[in-house]
Order: C-alpha cells, then sequence, then structure tokens
C-alpha cells in the first residue's frame, strides 16, 4: 500500500507564511470588511430601517436590521475576493522560476493545487471568524437566542459553507493564474469576475425583485448560494427582512450546500486540467 504522501503541506506552510509576512496584504484583507460593515452596513441600516418600519414583521416571525442581513453578505464577498486572489501565488511562482523546481521534484501536480487550496481555506475562515466577532460587536444580531453549544454547531456550518466555496473559487483562480503571463492580466481578470458576482447575488439586498435577466445570473451565481447557508446558521431558518418573510427548509439548505459542491468540482476539473498542462519557457 502507497503511503500517504504530504508534500501539499509544504505548499501550505509557504503560503501562509507568505499571507502572515505581507503584513500590508493581512491588514488590508481584514480591514475591508471591517470598513464595509462599518461605514456602508451602520449608514445603510438607518435609511433601511427606517423603511422596514412601514411593513412589520408578522406576528411570531422575529425581524432582522439591515446590518445583520448584509454581514453574511460581508463574509461572502470576503471569502469570494480573498479565494480569487489565492491563484495569484501560482503565478508568483512562474514569474521567479519557483514553479520550474516544483514541477521538476517527485511532487505530484496534484499537490500544488491542494496545497494553495488548503491555505486559501484557512485564510477564509479566519477572517470569517473575525468579521463575525467584529460584527457581534458593532450590533449584528447574529446566533439570537442559541446556548454556546448552538453558536458553536452555527459557526462550524458557516465554515464548512465558506471552505467548500473557497475551495471552488481558488481552483477557479488557479486555473486562470496558470493560464496568465503578467499579474495585470490576472487582476484584470479578477476585477472583472468579483464585481458582477458581488451584485448579482443576494449579498447587499433581495434578488427578488431583480430583472429576469439578473435573476437569472443569480440562480446560478455561487456567492447567492453561500449568502443563503451563512443566513441560515447565523440567523435562522425564518426571518423577516425588506418586508419580506425569508424561510429556509432543510432542503433549500441541502440544496446551497450541493450547489456550492457541485461549483468546486467543476473548478477543480478546470484547474486540474491546467496544472497537467501548464509548460514553463
Amino acid at each position: 500500500m502507497n503511503a500517504i504522501s504530504w508534500e501539499f503541506a509544504t505548499v501550505f506552510w509557504r503560503d501562509m507564511i507568505r499571507f502572515g509576512r505581507f503584513r500590508t496584504l493581512l491588514f488590508s484583507s481584514l480591514l475591508q470588511p471591517a470598513i464595509w460593515m462599518a461605514f456602508f452596513g451602520i449608514a445603510m441600516s438607518s435609511n433601511f430601517n427606517r423603511f422596514g418600519s412601514f411593513a412589520p414583521a408578522p406576528d411570531g416571525v422575529t425581524a432582522i436590521g439591515y446590518l445583520t442581513f448584509m454581514a453574511a453578505g460581508v463574509i461572502a464577498m470576503t471569502s469570494m475576493f480573498t479565494s480569487l486572489s489565492g491563484g495569484m501565488s501560482l503565478l508568483f511562482d512562474k514569474t521567479f522560476g519557483l514553479m520550474r523546481e516544483m514541477l521538476a521534484s517527485p511532487m505530484p501536480r496534484s499537490h500544488l493545487l491542494a496545497g494553495i487550496g488548503l491555505s486559501g481555506v484557512v485564510k477564509a475562515c479566519i477572517q470569517s471568524v473575525i468579521i463575525m466577532v467584529f460584527g457581534l460587536a458593532i450590533g449584528v444580531g447574529f446566533f439570537p437566542g442559541k446556548t454556546l453549544v448552538g453558536i458553536a454547531v452555527s459557526v462550524a456550518g458557516i465554515l464548512i459553507f465558506v471552505g467548500v466555496f473557497s475551495l471552488g473559487f481558488l481552483f477557479l483562480s488557479s486555473a486562470i493564474a496558470l493560464k496568465q503571463e503578467s499579474h495585470e492580466g490576472m487582476q484584470g481578470i479578477i476585477t472583472m469576475l468579483s464585481m458582477p458576482l458581488f451584485f448579482t447575488s443576494n449579498a447587499l439586498y433581495p434578488v427578488d425583485n431583480f430583472p429576469l435577466v439578473l435573476k437569472a445570473i443569480a440562480v446560478v451565481n455561487p456567492l447567492t448560494y453561500l449568502v443563503t447557508g451563512i443566513r441560515s446558521f447565523a440567523i435562522g431558518n425564518e426571518f423577516y427582512a425588506f418586508g419580506r418573510e425569508y424561510c429556509y427548509t432543510q432542503a433549500d439548505i441541502l440544496f446551497a450546500f450541493g450547489a456550492l459542491c457541485l461549483f468546486t468540482l467543476v473548478t477543480f476539473a478546470l484547474a486540474w486540467h491546467s496544472v497537467k498542462r501548464v509548460s514553463l519557457t
């Protein structure tokens, strides 16, 4: 029986060391979601909550404020931005010649993807926990009425959703990075993908009133399913926001998780195709 190989751990640990050493990148990645919630979230809360007061929640349904509603979207947004940038490590390796040495080593190419994917998942989970703690400190109504055990289960559920989602975007980012030759081109593609995906999801507002075209994009947008999962674990399966009652069934959450798993499998196939055919000159 072949022994389990751990070469991917080296790629993972090197990427984590790089993440810790680039302090500007580290702090900006943690500060950005805090700024979103502290400025955009609080500012828009006063407006949206005022409109919401004209449509009171039905009896027995908990009404939540906009800050709580959009906090789940901020977690999802941060996970997506971090994961889309994750493939940049491979592009650096190509540029500075390190990838040539890794490809010439006995390490299987699949371990490149495994190492980068694992480091990206860890970063996204760390950021998600920090955002949740910061959100609770400024008044986000996550985990209402839950015990410590219930909160731990909810956080674990959120991190599982974030992990699968981040893995999908890391594979997508890796597939793009292995095809690119310049950091400018990679950055341009990241910008082109991230903003449309963010604004065509349910991160900041409900998608029910979208035009048909945008609603169709929201249905195939992985970010929509991540936000649904986070809201279900963080807020509950039934709540009221924006004059609309949200009710998630167990089937809805399983479907959202299945959609994220399918997305991750597709992007893994793309990344695997790219890493098998990557050529260095």
